[in-house]
This record gives structure tokens, sequence and C-alpha cells, in this order.
């Protein structure tokens, strides 16, 4: 059973000293760090430190948002850990699994960052029902235009395979089998080549 700290500064010229200072003072034995930005869920110091962590060890970080990007992020691996036989500890917030209270606080944490996540959810499910009533669709617009499609339908008519079609309209496959559908259900067939 030991203790891993975990340290985490947004940018290359910043410095890790004071958090490693404060996470070996409070016994950190094995230290893994990151300079990279919270948005990236591609952090390398995290992942090494995951996967050195067992059952019985404590995660020490400096502060919650070293951790991750937002409370739920938060929320997501210190349930990970916990599913491990991992405890989890924060000095500068009461976040400590190891005692009866800091537990009780994690999981009202967790309570709030559920509701959240649920109150996200229903924005956006209300929001885009709302631009749908207005004739608009949501999600992100589509790189099959007119012409795109328009060239589509003529290779397939002429019995192009689909392999091809893409790089010649510089898309992806999926891209035009989404708007290649639209025609194969308008004629009463499903095209799968």
């Amino acid at each position: 059973m030991s203790i891993v700290g975990y340290t985490r500064v947004s940018t290359q010229d910043q410095n890790l000293n004071s958090q490693i200072d404060a996470l070996t003072a409070a016994g950190a034995e094995q230290i893994y760090s990151d300079k990279i930005t919270g948005k990236n869920a591609a952090r390398p110091g995290l992942i090494d430190c995951m996967k050195f962590l067992r059952r019985g060890d404590t995660l020490l970080v400096y502060s919650t948002d070293r951790l991750g990007r937002s409370m739920t992020d938060v929320v997501t691996i210190v349930a990970e850990l916990g599913e491990r036989g991992v405890e989890f500890k924060s000095l500068t917030e009461p976040f400590d699994t190891t005692t009866p209270g800091g537990e009780l606080f994690f999981h009202i944490c967790v309570a709030f960052a559920q509701m959240n996540g649920r109150i996200i959810s229903d924005r956006t499910r209300a929001g885009l029902a709302s631009a749908k009533a207005r004739g608009r669709l949501g999600g992100r617009p589509t790189v099959m235009s007119a012409e795109r499609v328009e060239v589509a339908r003529r290779m397939r008519a002429a019995k192009a395979p689909w392999a091809p079609l893409a790089p010649t309209l510089q898309v992806g496959v999926s891209s035009v089998r989404r708007a290649r559908a639209g025609d194969a259900d308008q004629h009463g067939s499903k095209e799968t080549r």
C-alpha cells in the first residue's frame, strides 16, 4: 500500500515544483506528472499513474482541478479508482476517501455531478426540439454539398463501387453513405455495395 502522487500544469513553461514538494511532504512515494492542458484526455503521466496504482494504494493530488477537466471528469476517475480498491485524496479540498467524512463528501459531489449532467442533457434536448420546431436541425453541418451528392448519385448510377467514391469527393465513406441513404430509401431499396 503506497501513496502515489499526480501533478499537472497546463503548459510546458509552468513549473511543477510546488505541487511535487507538497505531495512529497504529504508522503507520496512515487509521483507522475503531465505538462499538458486538462482538456486533453490523452495525458501520458496520468495514464502511467493509473496503470501503476494497485488495490490499497492512495492517489494523492494537490487539488482536483489537477486531476480532471471538470468535476464530472474527476468523479469518473475517482469512481474507477474506487472500483479497483484505490483510495483518493486531495491536499487542498475535503476529498479523502480514506475517511468516512471524505467519502461522504465525494458521494455528495457524485450526486451533484450526475444532476449537472442531467440538467445539461435536458437543456440540450430542449434546445434541439426548439430548433427542430423552427425547421433547423442540430449537429455538425454536412460536408456533402448538393454538388457532391449529385456526383455521388451519377457515379453510383454508373455502378461505381463505394471505395473510390469518397476519395474522389474528398470526404469520408460514411458521409457518402449517409447522403445516399436518402436516395436508397426513396427508391425502396438499400444500397450495399
